[in-house]
C-alpha cells in the first residue's frame, strides 16, 4: 500500500507540481490514512483537474485540510481510554504553562527551568513514571520561592527577569496557593498515569511552540492584574482558542477526552481567582467567563454530537 501512495498517479491535466500540492494537503491526513487511501485520493483529483491547472482549487484545499483535521480527531479518539488520554492532555498542558512561567527567568533560575523543560519532554513522549520526580522537585522549589525562602541551591530571591520582559518578580502577582494547585495537580495527574498499567501515547510536538507564546505568564496572578499588554492578548486568544478546539474536537468525535483536559486546564485558574477575590478587573471576569463557557462547551459537545449524528 506504501507503494501505491508513493507511485505517481496518472493523469491528463496538472503535472507534477498540482499533484506534488495535493499531496502536502494530504499531509493533514494521519499516515496510516494516507498509506491506505492516498494513491487513490491523488489519482482521482488529478483525474478530475482542469488540463493545465498548477494549484488545487480552493474548495478542494478546504475539503482535504477539514477532512483531515476530522480524521486525526477521529483516530486520536479510538485508541486509548477518553479519561486517560484526556488527563494526559491537560496534564501536558500543566507542565507547558509552568515551563512557560519560568522562561523569563532563565538566567536567575537556569537549573529549574531546565528540569521543568525536561519534564515537559518526558510528559509529551509518555514516560510519566520518570516525569513525575521531576515535576515534584520542581514543585518543590517553585513552593519555596512563593513563600520567599531558599530551598535547594542560593537563589536569590525575589527572582526578577531582565528587562525586555516587562514582568514582575516570579510569582509576585499573588499568593502561593494558586502555583502550588496548578503543580499539586499536575503531580496528582502523573500519579494516576504512572499507576495505571495501559500505555501511554506520546503527544504532538506542537506543545513546544506553546511554551514561548505563554511565556511571562503568571499563574500566581491574574491576567490583567496589571492592565494588560499584547502577550495577554495573546496568551488569552491561543487560551480560548485552544479550549473551542476542544469543544469542536469533542463534537467531531464523540469523545470527552478533551473535555477532560480542558477541566484540569480550567481547575488552577478558578484557584487564581478564589486567591484574588476582590482585585478582579473588568477583563479578569470576563476572561473568566469565556473560559467556563468554552469549558461547558467543550464538556458537552460530545453528548450533544449523540444525539445530533448529522455533522
Amino acid at each position: 500500500m506504501t507503494a501505491a501512495l508513493e507511485r505517481p498517479a496518472a493523469t491528463g491535466a496538472g503535472g507534477t507540481s498540482l499533484e506534488r500540492r495535493y499531496r502536502r494537503l494530504l499531509l493533514c491526513y494521519p499516515r496510516r490514512y494516507r498509506v491506505e487511501h492516498g494513491g487513490e485520493i491523488i489519482a482521482t483529483l488529478l483525474d478530475t483537474a482542469e488540463p493545465g491547472r498548477a494549484l488545487p482549487p480552493l474548495r478542494e484545499a478546504r475539503a482535504l485540510v477539514s477532512g483531515g483535521l476530522r480524521a486525526r480527531i477521529v483516530a486520536a479518539a479510538s485508541d486509548r481510554p477518553a479519561w486517560l488520554d484526556g488527563l494526559h492532555l491537560g496534564v501536558t498542558a500543566l507542565c507547558a504553562v509552568q515551563l512557560a512561567t519560568l522562561v523569563p527567568y532563565t538566567a536567575s533560575v537556569p537549573i529549574w527551568t531546565g528540569l521543568s523543560a525536561l519534564a515537559l519532554l518526558l510528559v509529551i513522549r509518555g514516560r510519566v513514571r520518570l516525569a513525575l520526580p521531576v515535576v515534584a522537585l520542581v514543585a518543590s522549589k517553585v513552593f519555596a520561592i512563593t513563600l520567599g525562602r531558599p530551598w535547594l541551591d542560593p537563589t536569590l530571591l525575589p527572582v526578577d527577569a531582565p528587562p525586555v520582559w516587562h514582568t514582575g518578580a516570579l510569582y509576585g502577582g499573588g499568593g502561593p496557593v494558586a502555583p502550588m494547585a496548578g503543580y499539586g495537580l499536575a503531580v496528582l495527574g502523573l500519579l494516576v498515569l504512572a499507576a495505571h498499567r495501559h500505555r501511554l501515547g506520546r503527544r504532538s510536538w506542537l506543545w513546544l511552540p506553546v511554551v514561548p507564546l505563554l511565556a511571562g505568564a503568571d499563574p500566581a496572578g491574574l491576567d490583567f492584574g496589571r492592565g494588560g499588554d499584547a502577550l495577554d492578548v495573546v496568551r488569552t486568544g491561543l487560551e480560548l482558542g485552544l479550549l473551542l478546539f476542544a469543544a469542536r474536537a469533542g463534537h467531531v468525535a464523540r469523545d470527552p477526552r478533551w473535555a477532560v483536559a480542558a477541566a484540569v486546564h480550567l481547575v488552577p485558574v478558578c484557584v487564581v481567582h478564589a486567591e484574588n477575590l476582590g482585585v478582579h478587573s473588568e477583563p479578569d471576569i470576563a476572561h473568566l467567563a469565556a473560559l467556563l463557557l468554552a469549558t461547558a462547551l467543550a464538556a458537552a459537545a460530545p453528548y450533544r454530537a449523540r444525539r445530533h449524528p448529522a455533522l
